[in-house]
């Protein structure tokens, strides 16, 4: 099982910002919604572009490359062209400091 790896501190992703982080050599975005953090790969699944160039709308993350929409909550394409969903992964916040489980 993986285990968590502390990746900053909770104030490197403000409420509605998102940052890069990379774990082991997967590059992670992780995003602060409604004050509830999203980690999700940061390649867009539609021909890797990084998402962390595109647009965050609420829990939707658009790709500035070809526009796929993907849900952050749950990696879902919302709108292709993408097919395939983002990986995602578990992320928690403790003793000030964010982890990712990967």
């Amino acid at each position: 099982m993986a285990e968590f790896v502390t990746v900053g501190g909770a104030a490197d992703v403000p409420e509605g910002d998102m940052k890069v982080f990379t774990v082991g050599d997967a590059p992670i975005l992780m995003a602060r919604v409604d004050g509830s953090l999203y980690a999700f790969s940061d390649i867009c699944t539609h021909q890797g572009c990084n998402l962390n160039t595109g647009e965050l709308e609420g829990t939707e993350i658009e790709c500035e490359c070809h526009g796929s929409v993907f849900d952050i909550t749950t990696g879902e394409v919302v709108s292709p062209p993408a097919q395939d969903p983002l990986p995602i992964y578990p992320v928690r916040e403790e003793n000030g400091s964010l982890q990712i489980q990967a």
